[in-house]
């Protein structure tokens, strides 16, 4: 659990920090499109947010600790980012190359999480 969610939150931190650094690329890369003027501030602004999600969902040092909520939190998050992203994709406007490996991942952490969660459910009860 801790490493699944050790990794979500590091992948995330790294789009973030690619949102961060060349918004263009990341853009370009997942819906095929130039970022100009607003698009790239909000870019940005969805970089930070991505890097702020991160930290929040970073597991505890804490062996005994669940971190049931960050599980939650991520969840969420992924699980949001799939039908978005699925929409944007099935939409046809905006299709860049790592659009469909984008939905495919993320609803395969969706999966993860979700029985992750459960598993910690099962475990506390």
């Amino acid at each position: 659990m801790k490493r699944l969610l050790a990794f979500t939150s590091a992948l995330e931190a790294a789009t973030g920090f690619v949102l961060l650094v060349s918004p263009a690329i990341a853009v370009r890369l997942l819906f095929g499109a130039d970022a100009e003027g607003m698009a790239t501030v909000t870019s940005r602004f969805a970089g930070v947010t991505l890097v702020a999600l991160s930290v929040a969902c970073w597991p505890s040092r804490d062996a005994d600790s669940r971190d049931t909520h960050a599980l939650g939190g991520m969840l969420t998050y992924n699980a949001i980012v799939t039908t978005y992203l699925a929409y944007v994709a099935l939409a046809g406007r905006f299709v860049g190359p790592l659009l469909w490996p984008a939905v495919a991942l993320h609803a395969l952490l969706s999966i993860l999480l979700a029985r992750s969660i459960k598993s910690e459910r099962t475990a506390s009860a």
